[in-house]
């Protein structure tokens, strides 16, 4: 079309009107596209081999099989969490980006980290509530405990005397045992390891007594009888553990409805499709619901718990609360 051409306002409204068709086409193509058209992104906020990465794989493989689409698990470790999490928060709102989230991204860290970078309700569109692993209470064989009433009243007669380890300040460890602090009134202190296996090496020396933490690094000690399992932290007892009672079970003054398991659950950026969520919730569902994902989350010490998006949000502004109260009684920071 020649410049001549373009001066009449019919033709140039014309070619306006055949540029403007090429974008709008490609948009409506777009939006017709069937979820998902291409490879999807779990982020894992913690290291290779903990049990946030080992779920994550796990759901990730079903979900390739369902979509037929690569999952591809990107992990990004540091701050407790946080920097995955944000990272996911602000990736784009279509559902090929999701968070493996757990009790500490989501309910912990908003207390432990005055200037969190995102809001685990307003950035995040809970997807699915995947599993909870129980923490075990396990002392060294040689402490004079056999049960948790022997525990707490060796503590009030030791007041500070007895350690107990964790995997460091504000992990899962260190804040399961200061809510069991802040219900029974008992005193124990706090020694804080880089990481989960080094405080279950000093307990089996005896460099520490008591550990409160996720029973996968646990129950091979349980087993060869090294260490002595007092209780667990949820609100049944465990098919590994039967004969371990639960906290609740033990009537100890202030213990009863006594409930600190671990948890883990997808999310999705904040603004995601309704329906992407659904379509999302119920592929992991179906996964979770499978004997081969059942028994991999068995191996981890984990308990499928399939949900809907509403039941794992209710389960986030529940635990957020809880744990802020904790994390002030008991001063937590973070280094």
């Amino acid at each position: 079309m020649t410049h001549n051409a373009l001066a009449n306002p019919l033709n140039r409204r014309a070619l306006l009107a055949t540029l403007a068709a090429g974008p709008l086409a490609l948009a409506s193509a777009q939006a017709q596209s069937p979820f998902p058209s291409k490879p999807l992104r779990i982020i894992v906020p913690f290291t290779p081999g903990g049990s946030s990465d080992v779920l994550a794989r796990a759901i990730g493989l079903e979900l390739g099989k369902a979509f037929n689409q690569p999952v591809l698990i990107d992990n990004v470790p540091g701050a407790g969490g946080s920097l995955g999490a944000d990272r996911a928060a602000k990736s784009p709102a279509d559902g090929y980006t999701l968070l493996m989230g757990h009790i500490g991204t989501l309910a912990i860290n908003p207390a432990l980290y005055p200037k969190l970078p995102y809001d685990p309700q307003r950035s995040f569109a809970p997807v699915a509530w995947i599993a909870r692993v129980p923490n075990v209470l396990v002392v060294n064989a040689a402490l004079p405990a056999h049960n948790l009433k022997e525990l707490i009243a060796l503590a009030k007669a030791r007041p500070g005397q007895l350690a107990y380890g964790s995997g460091g300040n504000g992990s899962a460890a260190h804040t399961t045992m200061e809510y069991l602090k802040m219900q029974t009134q008992a005193s124990f202190l706090h020694i804080p390891y880089r990481g989960t296996a080094p405080s279950v090496t000093d307990l089996l020396a005896g460099q520490v007594q008591v550990l409160f933490t996720g029973i996968p690094a646990l129950l091979p000690h349980i087993k060869a009888g090294k260490l002595r399992a007092l209780a667990v932290s949820s609100p049944r007892r465990l098919a590994l553990l039967p004969d371990v009672p639960t906290v609740a079970e033990s009537g100890v003054a202030g213990t009863k409805g006594f409930e600190a398991d671990q948890w883990y659950g997808l999310a999705a950026p904040a603004g995601t499709p309704a329906d992407v969520v659904t379509l999302l919730n119920q592929q992991v569902n179906k996964a979770l619901a499978s004997e081969e994902v059942r028994s991999r989350l068995a191996a981890e010490g984990a308990e499928a718990t399939p949900a809907t998006p509403q039941q794992f949000a209710q389960l986030i502004a529940r635990e957020i609360p809880r744990w802020a109260q904790v994390v002030k009684n008991a001063r937590i920071s973070v280094d």
